[in-house]
């Protein structure tokens, strides 16, 4: 079982920034994929950005050159740098963990950006 809590959300004017943590539990973080998504209001959860276990990452186009994916494997920690943000970018931002044994989310943090 891995548990995973996010936090660093808030309101935000447009163009501001903001710094997402998800803290997880367990002893085997660092060999974790683990990725951030969002959902906004009416809509379906998307894909926001990913990161491997060697650090590789990847992202979705609405964030590139935005956002920025990032890991400490001694904290077990993901981070999430969200910078340029806009009112498109507002919703529940959660954390999952990609492991062999299952898919593992966090209950999600509100990032509500305002125009």
């Amino acid at each position: 079982q891995v548990q995973l809590v996010e936090s660093g959300g808030g309101l935000v004017q447009a163009g501001g920034s903001l710094r997402l943590s998800c803290a997880a539990s367990g002893s085997t973080f660092n060999m974790n994929t683990m990725g951030w998504y969002r959902q906004a209001p009416g809509k379906q959860r998307e894909l926001v950005a990913i990161i491997t276990p060697g650090a590789n990452t990847n992202y979705a186009d609405s964030v590139k050159g935005r956002f920025t994916i990032s890991r400490d494997n001694a904290k077990n920690t993901v981070y999430l740098q969200m910078n340029t943000l806009k009112p498109e970018d507002t919703g529940v931002y959660y954390c999952r963990a990609l492991r062999a044994d299952g898919n593992y989310w966090g209950q999600g943090t509100q990032v509500t950006v305002s125009s």
